[in-house]
């Protein structure tokens, strides 16, 4: 398979924007010009790519998969840029939205790393959720957030004019019972379970995974309604349910009464940083935060732990 790397770019784009105008616009090249890219793109990979709809265009698996290594050349590229750049002087102030498990386990323990590294930039953090976020990067109160999606509906969304999203991690969603609930986890019936589901805040990623369920018969009714990990895990504690909980919400986290499981079927959490494209108007600041943060997810063990420096 002989593939021209730029034609990636092209790719990205329409999975960015969600079609194929907007991607030619956030090219600024003519809608023609995408669709002989990815035609030429489909060829040289001899798969279809992309699917066009009524509401816009979306990839097919094998377009995740390309799109999936055009996201690491872009980010091979970054980290490259970076260590070049190692020796300018970094400064400015950052703003950067994320929600909780994010900002605790990989942004606040690195921060006086960051700090000594870079003792002219100024990152300041804004906790909350999804979309208060979005509204505030929409009005540039925020440099870039940090945002969590269910891997299964990633990518279906369009995501405006000028705004790109660089994946920095991706993890397993566990489900969390009381202690002793189930013996064996092969084989689960989600739609079966001796407790019912613990309901979430709806624009919480794990809303998304019990909706997904609901469809395929794997999720009955819900009960309660929680915002944070640890009310969720303490609920379940209690008996009153069970929950899906993503494994960074659950680091460094200790409950008695609640067994944390692996179970098919329930897909992974994918954590994006979204910002507006800085490519035409340089940002050394704000490329050096995106860069640190997809440093730090790296780091990050998926079982729950951070993987040493050695």
């Amino acid at each position: 398979m002989d593939i021209d790397p730029r034609r990636l770019r092209v790719l990205l784009a329409v999975a960015r924007t969600g079609g194929i105008l907007a991607a030619a616009d956030e090219l600024r090249i003519t809608p023609s010009a995408v669709s002989q890219q990815l035609n030429k793109l489909e060829a040289e990979t001899g798969h279809a790519l992309v699917v066009r709809t009524p509401r816009g265009s979306s990839l097919t698996p094998a377009g995740l998969a390309i799109a999936e290594a055009g996201e690491e050349i872009e980010r091979a590229l970054s980290v490259a840029l970076g260590r070049m750049q190692g020796g300018a002087t970094v400064e400015g102030v950052v703003k950067v939205g994320a929600f909780t498990s994010f900002v605790r386990t990989l942004v606040i323990p690195r921060l006086p790393e960051w700090r000594s590294q870079y003792p002219q930039l100024k990152i300041q953090i804004v906790e909350d959720d999804f979309p208060v976020l979005m509204r505030l990067l929409r009005q540039q109160q925020l440099d870039a957030v940090v945002v969590e999606l269910d891997s299964t509906t990633a990518g279906q969304q369009a995501l405006g004019a000028g705004m790109i999203e660089q994946p920095l991690l991706d993890e397993p969603w566990k489900l969390v019972v009381p202690s002793g609930t189930l013996i064996a986890t092969e084989n689960v019936n989600l739609g079966r379970l001796p407790l019912p589901w613990l309901g979430v805040e709806p624009s919480a990623a794990n809303a998304s995974v019990l909706d997904r369920l609901r469809r395929t018969g794997g999720a009955a009714e819900t009960v309660h309604q929680y915002q944070e990990t640890l009310t969720a895990l303490a609920l379940v504690a209690a008996g009153e349910g069970v929950a899906i909980v993503p494994t960074l919400a659950l680091a460094g986290v200790v409950q008695d009464g609640v067994d944390v499981l692996d179970v098919p079927g329930l897909g992974t959490r994918r954590i994006v940083l979204r910002r507006f494209d800085r490519r035409r108007t340089a940002n050394l600041p704000v490329d050096t935060v995106a860069r640190l943060l997809r440093e730090s997810a790296a780091a990050f063990d998926t079982r729950g732990h951070r993987e040493s420096a050695t």
